[in-house]
């Protein structure tokens, strides 16, 4: 939020400068994270009034001027359209320096002496929506320095306010905040009511239960059309950062700005019947103030006439009642929204407006009448009018309703490490509008109506720690028994996994947790995934309960980059809901397409297959010292294609997925330039695949190995892992290693079997096999295949 000093002063006193304003401010919790001057200096430059204009004689866009600075009479040449006679506007004597550089000296003008310029606020670097000379007050004393009259002196604030000080979005809040900080009175005055002149009200219903228990309104008819917001209140709007438009709207954002409280102007000669605080109804639509037509849905709180929807409430207004220049009429509105009905909603539409931005941190509840009363005297002082009596149309039952807090006196000596006196505590929650009670082990505290982030004990030592300082609080050394870390060989880390894959060929990415709901229902159809309450995108809406969406993202990002060729990786967590909450797994999951070798003059740019990426995941597994232990096993699985899908099993459990990307999900990597190649995914449970065999010593052998083969004959749905765990147990000790090198099927093979040819390289530590020890080995094996699995050798 931006204010300036000079705005504050009508709170308070304030001693020293802008930067220990800053400093004070931040030492409470309100960061200031800028301190700019208002305006450059503008030595030479005052309020001058324009006597007289005539036309140059040889030049049709220029004027002869007589202009009165207060302390001469001066001819000056201008070229301004909004010259004329009786205006007041800056003046920059001969002698006097711009701030862009330019001096100012006595010339001649087609023939006509100069002596001085008329100023625009452009040339004056005073941002002005006029276009010609910066239009003085009529009442600005003539030759008075123009930086003294517009105070250009004053120093302007950046504070970055938190989220749960919604109280401090305006001046006065900020202002509370600098009293307290300092212990002094606020000096501000109440508004003066405005005494009705009109028996006239507008009629309000409020529909919305708790979530608009108070709407205050007033008509206002007879309002000067033509007028222009005065000098001052433009300049603080500008300082700001909020641009003048008409004495209407400058009024409803300068008051919103002051108190913290929105406001909003309907034309009333464009409102029908009456006024309602209610839900929108299914099919509703609004045109907003920026001309864009909304569809709105039933948990959206508008504002609504006789005909409709008027305006998003707490949001932003409707084009169809907007307040123009010419509008004679009003009905000012000033309601109290909560923020559970705010939350999210401006966001929904793309919106992001300073009343939106305060209603959903919430504004003080008891103060609209003074925000009502306070527009209407700076409205009647700008345009006159005749105002009608200010109505307040109230849910009594649904007004919110503050509880105490209760305070403990020990309770808050070890939060903050310090006993504070009683009285101490007390004055500084009393300097805070707090209304303090003691009693037998502490204080009852009931927060002002504007704090609604005081609602337990900590928030109140919270508040008397920032206002002692927290510079004031000692420093206490903290004592804790040190523990080493554990290292252990029975996991393998997750940046080992990390490293085999990138080993590989592998890069790692990292994708949000949150994905859209389509792309996930795609990827795991039929389950209810965890929606967020309040996404930050509708692309954002669910958490993921796989790692592939993302991959599938980051590989369309890749392919629309034309990168054909890639193979990608991600270790994160997946969600699932549980119950009444939501489990967490950590999953490592991978995506490969493309050629299995980057592009050579030789050629062979074969693709990437189910079995190459088979291979990486093996590799993964070995690292665990207990690759034996897992198997590979046909199955489907909704997001993977038919007849490419394996499921990754140990002990009878499924633990990964491994197989070719779905035709469907396929479909959405496709580009009508550049059509992909099959996708390969996969996808392991950290937990449950990297527990590691601890490493022991085994001897090695200084003898030779010896090597047998056997091509045997299997039934068809036989795996060749069940070849290897039966040939494992079969050959006992003397195995070193297991091959599979050859499956055939075909001519001497029954259709409804294959041959898979068996490798068995054999070795011993205490001597060198003979031929009879091989053939041994061989035969055990063989019968053990044969009894089990009615394994035939093949003879052809």
């Amino acid at each position: 939020m931006r204010l300036s000093i000079d705005w504050l002063r009508d709170f308070l006193s304030i001693d020293g400068d802008a930067e220990r304003v800053a400093a004070d401010l931040t030492n409470s919790g309100l960061e200031v994270e800028a301190v700019e001057r208002a305006g450059a200096p503008l030595e030479g430059v005052v309020v001058a009034q324009v006597l007289s204009v005539a036309r140059h004689p040889n030049a049709d866009r220029l004027s002869v001027c007589s202009v009165d600075d207060g302390h001469e009479r001066v001819q000056v040449v201008c070229g301004a359209p909004n010259v004329a006679s009786g205006i007041k506007a800056p003046f920059a004597r001969v002698g006097a320096t711009l701030p862009g550089g330019k001096a100012i000296s006595s010339a001649e003008l087609r023939g006509v002496r100069s002596n001085g310029m008329l100023c625009s606020g452009k040339e004056l670097e005073l941002p002005d929506e006029a276009s010609g000379l910066l239009l003085l007050d009529v009442d600005a004393p003539l030759g008075k320095p123009l930086g003294e009259y517009l105070r250009l002196d004053d120093s302007i604030l950046e504070v970055n306010v938190t989220p749960n000080r919604g109280d401090c979005f305006s001046v006065l809040g900020i202002a509370r905040e600098l009293a307290a900080r300092r212990g002094v009175p606020l000096a501000w005055r109440e508004p003066k009511p405005v005494p009705a002149s009109l028996k006239e009200t507008f009629r309000v219903e409020l529909l919305a239960g708790e979530h608009c228990p108070r709407f205050a309104g007033r008509v206002v008819r007879g309002i000067r059309t033509g007028m222009r917001s005065p000098l001052w209140l433009r300049e603080r709007l500008r300082r700001a950062g909020v641009r003048a438009i008409h004495p209407v709207v400058d009024v409803t954002n300068y008051v919103m700005l002051e108190l913290g409280q929105p406001l909003h102007a309907y034309d009333l000669d464009k409102l029908s019947g009456r006024i309602e605080a209610r839900f929108a109804k299914a099919g509703e639509s609004l045109v907003l103030l920026d001309g864009r037509n909304i569809a709105l849905r039933d948990d959206v709180l508008v504002i609504a006439d006789a005909r409709g929807p008027v305006g998003l409430a707490g949001i932003m207004g409707g084009q169809s009642t907007a307040v123009s220049a010419s509008s004679t009429t009003i009905f000012l509105e000033s309601a109290f929204f909560t923020p559970q009905a705010l939350a999210g909603r401006a966001r929904r539409y793309g919106l992001h407006t300073d009343a939106s931005l305060r209603f959903e941190r919430g504004v003080d509840p008891s103060q609209q009448a003074r925000a009502i009363e306070r527009a209407t005297e700076l409205l009647h002082a700008i345009c006159g009018g005749e105002p009608g009596p200010v109505t307040v149309t109230e849910r009594a039952a649904d007004a919110p309703r503050r509880a105490a807090v209760r305070l403990r006196r020990a309770r808050a000596s070890a939060l903050l490490g310090v006993a504070v006196p009683d009285a101490r505590i007390e004055q500084l929650l009393q300097r805070l509008e707090m209304n303090v009670a003691r009693d037998a082990d502490g204080w009852r505290v009931m927060p002002p109506a504007f704090r609604f982030d005081i609602t337990i004990e900590e928030d109140l030592i919270e508040e008397v720690g920032r206002m002692i300082g927290y510079d004031e609080i000692p420093s206490t050394p903290g004592g804790a028994r040190a523990v080493l870390g554990r290292a252990t060989e029975s996991r393998v880390p997750a940046e080992r996994v990390a490293d085999v894959l990138v080993a590989r060929g592998y890069s790692e990415v990292v994708t949000y947790s949150f994905i859209d709901a389509e792309l996930e229902a795609a990827v795991n159809p039929g389950v209810v995934p965890v929606s967020l309450a309040n996404p930050i995108a509708s692309d954002m809406a669910v958490l993921r309960r796989s790692l592939w969406p993302g991959l599938i993202a980051a590989a369309r990002q890749n392919l629309s980059h034309q990168h054909a060729r890639f193979k990608l990786f991600e270790i994160g967590p997946q969600f699932e809901a549980q119950g009444e909450g939501v489990r967490q797994t950590t999953v490592v999951a991978g995506l490969a397409l493309g050629s299995r070798a980057p592009e050579h003059w030789e050629g062979n740019r074969s693709d990437l297959d189910f079995y190459d990426v088979k291979t990486d995941i093996e590799a993964l597994l070995r690292s665990t010292g207990r690759s034996a232990e897992f198997g590979f096993v046909a199955a489907t699985h909704p997001a993977l294609s038919p007849g490419r899908t394996a499921s990754i099993v140990v002990d009878g459990t499924t633990v990964g997925w491994l197989g070719g990307l779905h035709p469907n999900l396929q479909s959405t990597l496709d580009r009508p330039q550049h059509r992909t190649t099959a996708t390969i995914v996969f996808a392991l449970r950290l937990e449950a695949v990297f527990g590691a065999r601890v490493p022991a010593f085994r001897v090695y052998s200084k003898f030779p190995s010896i090597r047998r083969d056997l091509a045997v004959i299997v039934d068809e749905q036989t795996s060749a892992a069940t070849l290897e765990k039966i040939a494992r147990e079969a050959a006992g000790e003397r195995l070193h290693q297991l091959v599979v090198f050859d499956v055939y099927r075909g001519t001497g093979v029954d259709t409804r079997r294959k041959s898979i040819g068996l490798g068995l390289i054999l070795q011993d530590v205490s001597r060198t096999l003979t031929d009879a020890d091989a053939d041994q080995t061989t035969h055990n094996v063989m019968l053990r295949l044969e009894r089990e699995l009615g394994a035939k050798i093949r003879t052809q």
